[in-house]
């Protein structure tokens, strides 16, 4: 997948307030440009300011047209492990749509279903949560066994799109909301033992811009045994992120807060997962 720098428009890329030109200019030049870097703000806890300033560049690949010259355009993100591809798949005015069918239709998770296991204790969840899927699926992620809610038609629509751009099936989504800029999600892995081997993760944004930070497993804690760069990327309205192995064995994500964002967002991972074994 890829595509040409000049097919992504500034009406494509738009993410709402200042991380517009930060979008713009990124295709443009340098995925992590230091304007950019300056204008976004605090970084993700842990983050301090001399190790923002060593974020990692991926290698940005010649950008071109897919195979399909009326589909989307893609960027392509890499880097030691990393392998994901960047698109706007939803024009804003069909993104809003969606995005307020997704308000209207999701019903999120309450009680003992909205907390997580850490470290073998139970915290409240600081986002919404909701699962959606394929008849006879569990999935176990922070302690909890989940078994999906019948798929809705918005998300049905989102899915089926998702896939007719990547070329890959999904039994499953995870659903994410983020009611503000202090909600947020802390570095994790998607290596769920559920997930079928060799799948690809994909990530379907709607509402705010918020920023989306990938760790290498090496680079973490107070001693790291590598210091690798972090890479940051702006997840935009209608945008997909489409994360390959072995990202998800190689680097931690997260979506750390960002307390001058008061819009909300919500975030759709779709996902294929092997059936439980009876």
């Amino acid at each position: 997948m890829s595509l040409s720098a000049r097919s992504l428009t500034p009406r494509s890329l738009l993410c709402g307030g200042r991380m517009d030109r930060f979008l713009v200019k990124r295709v443009r030049g340098d995925l992590l440009g230091k304007r950019e870097q300056e204008q976004a703000g605090e970084g993700p806890a842990g983050l301090g300011e001399d190790e923002e300033s060593t974020r990692k560049r991926p290698r940005r690949e010649p950008l071109g047209k897919g195979a399909d010259s009326a589909g989307p355009s893609w960027q392509r993100i890499r880097s030691e492990g990393l392998d994901c591809d960047y698109t706007i798949l939803f024009g804003k005015a069909e993104a809003d749509e969606i995005f307020q069918e997704l308000e209207q239709e999701v019903e999120y998770f309450t009680g003992a279903l909205a907390r997580v296991q850490v470290f073998g204790k139970w915290h409240s969840v600081p986002r919404k949560q909701a699962t959606y899927g394929d008849p006879g699926l569990t999935y176990t992620f922070s302690g909890l066994t989940l078994s999906p809610k019948p798929w809705i038609p918005v998300l049905e629509r989102v899915r089926d799109r998702v896939s007719l751009v990547t070329g890959q099936t999904f039994n499953f989504v995870l659903v994410n909301r983020y009611k503000d800029g202090r909600d947020h999600i802390g570095e994790h892995r998607d290596d769920e033992r559920e997930l079928a081997p060799g799948s690809p993760i994909a990530s379907v944004s709607f509402g705010a811009c918020r920023d989306f930070f990938f760790r290498h497993k090496d680079s973490r804690g107070k001693n790291p045994t590598r210091r690798v760069g972090v890479v940051r990327l702006p997840l935009a309205h209608g945008s997909l992120l489409v994360m390959k192995p072995p990202t998800n064995s190689c680097w931690y994500h997260s979506l750390p807060v960002r307390k001058k964002v008061l819009a909300p967002r919500v975030n759709l991972t779709f996902r294929k997962i092997l059936p439980a074994r009876k």
